[in-house]
């Protein structure tokens, strides 16, 4: 089953996702794939605060930091046939940013055709994956239009991932202001 928890930023969308997987696990423990990295201070304590959400669950977490390999990583997991407990991956928008930046620091350009692909390849993983998959997002796309280039950029892919890992979800979740409402089972069909 693969579940797509979405919200904007301190919607209760983590907390939700954890909660689903401890209700959902048939085994009582659960991998947890972190997309963060940890550049500054700030960063260090939401990493931090989110650990510590997890301890203090009851729940036998186990975690792999994959800020960029994720697809390879998800794709491992299948051919190693580990879908028997919940995976938890925490945050595609974070994986992103990450895929983006480091394209962009390679090249000097940002080349959307090779993040475009880590999106395909990605969303190919998450199609193969068999067991209880949730993966947890932004909603970037409500704000402002970004200044620069580089935040358009994210934004539309940003926009581009959420809907195809949508369009494979079994189950999508919105989360605003800690209540989450699923959102496929009320998908209006043209």
């Amino acid at each position: 089953m693969i579940v797509l928890v979405t919200g904007g930023a301190r919607s209760g969308k983590s907390s939700f996702a954890e909660s689903w997987c401890i209700k959902h696990s048939d085994s009582g423990s659960g991998l947890y794939i972190a997309t963060a990295q940890a550049f500054d201070e700030e960063m260090k304590e939401r990493i931090q605060h989110h650990r510590g959400q997890r301890e203090g669950s009851g729940f036998k977490w186990t975690t792999l930091e994959e800020p960029l390999r994720l697809p390879e990583l998800l794709s491992t997991l299948v051919q190693a046939g580990s879908s028997s407990s919940v995976v938890l991956v925490d945050c595609l928008t974070l994986w992103l940013s990450n895929v983006l930046l480091s394209d962009e620091e390679e090249n000097g350009s940002g080349e959307e055709s090779r993040t475009e692909s880590s999106i395909r390849r990605l969303v190919e993983a998450v199609s193969a994956y068999s067991g209880q998959l949730v993966l947890v997002t932004n909603e970037v796309g409500s704000g402002i239009v970004p200044e620069f280039r580089l935040g358009r950029q994210y934004r539309d892919l940003a926009g581009r991932l959420n809907q195809s890992i949508a369009a494979i979800a079994d189950q999508v979740f919105l989360v605003t202001a800690g209540i989450p409402i699923e959102l496929k089972g009320r998908e209006y069909r043209l």
